[in-house]
Order: C-alpha cells, then sequence, then structure tokens
C-alpha cells in the first residue's frame, strides 16, 4: 500500500520516519515541488503526525530547513488547520527551553532551542496563514491575562514568567 492510498493517518513515528525520508529526497534533488507538498500534505493529516513531521523537520540538521522551498510553505498552507497551533506552541517551548537551557548552561541545548525557534517562526511568516496569527495573538493574550484558551498548555509546561516573556517577545519577532 502506497502512502497515497493509505486511509489512516501516520502515526507519530511512521510521521518522523516519512519526513526523515522526504528531507533526504528533498536534499538530493529528486523531487519537484509539486512533489513535495504532496508528500507533505500526505503527512500532515492528523496531530500526531504533524506533531511527526515538525519533530524532525524542525531539529534536523540538514539545512534545507533553514529554507523551506514553495513545495514545503504550501504544503504546510494545505493543512493550516493541522499545523496553526502546533507551530505556534513549537514557537513558545523552543523559545522557553531557550531559557531553561541558558539557566543549566547547557550552551548546545541553547542552540538548539534557537534553531528550533528561528526556524518555527520563519514558517510562520513564510506560510503567512491568517489562522497562525490568530493563534499567536490567542497566545499572547492568554500570557497577558493568565487566561485564555493557551493557559491549560502553559501550566502544564509550568512556564514561569521569564519563560513567559520570552515566548511573548518570540511572537512580537515573529509577527514583524
Amino acid at each position: 500500500m502506497t502512502n497515497s492510498s493509505q486511509t489512516s493517518p501516520l502515526s507519530f513515528n511512521q510521521a518522523i520516519a516519512a519526513t526523515q525520508s522526504l528531507m533526504n529526497e528533498i536534499n538530493t534533488n529528486k523531487l519537484s515541488e509539486d512533489e513535495i507538498e504532496q508528500r507533505i500534505s500526505s503527512i500532515l493529516t492528523s496531530k500526531d503526525s504533524a506533531r511527526g513531521f515538525f519533530a524532525t523537520y524542525l531539529t534536523s540538521n540538514m539545512s534545507l530547513a533553514d529554507y523551506p522551498s514553495s513545495g514545503v510553505i504550501n504544503g504546510l498552507k494545505s493543512s493550516a488547520k493541522v499545523v496553526s497551533q502546533l507551530l505556534v506552541k513549537n514557537l513558545a517551548m523552543s523559545s522557553a527551553m531557550v531559557v531553561t537551557h541558558i539557566r543549566n548552561s547547557d550552551q548546545s541545548n541553547v542552540e538548539g532551542s534557537q534553531k528550533v525557534c528561528r526556524r518555527t517562526s520563519d514558517l510562520i511568516q513564510k506560510i503567512n496563514l491568517e489562522s497562525v496569527k490568530n493563534e499567536l495573538q490567542k497566545l499572547q493574550n492568554t500570557i497577558i491575562t493568565e487566561k485564555g484558551f493557551y493557559q491549560d498548555f502553559l501550566e502544564r509546561w509550568g512556564y514561569d514568567a521569564e519563560q513567559r516573556t520570552a515566548i511573548q517577545k518570540a511572537i512580537v519577532n515573529t509577527l514583524i
């Protein structure tokens, strides 16, 4: 059975494997932009598969993740409903983790979290979807008012005032 005829969404682990394979093919120029878009759309069919995609893409050592092609951007746009909240949460988590890693004097992980934050911000700017901007605004409002849509998310991860400030800065820098 091929991916295109698959009826159930990929699991988190299957999406990681599919994304690694896709990135290797992109890196060796084996796919057209239309094929890249179609493959990404086929991965991003559920929250779990989208999480697997972003976990792989945003942390990859391949420089292609720093320069998303039109196929990548259009693939993400085609799955706006699934990716909007995940992009916002990835921006929040990576910016908050920079603070944590600095506190722990863990320079390697500081750089990794900064890379994920930068890549996430770049994707948000390039896909330029109103749904993502709305989610960013909801997160920012939740941080300011300490209530709202993202309050459970912020509390679940235990983000303190300094981390929430870092998240707000990441939001502002992304919306510029």
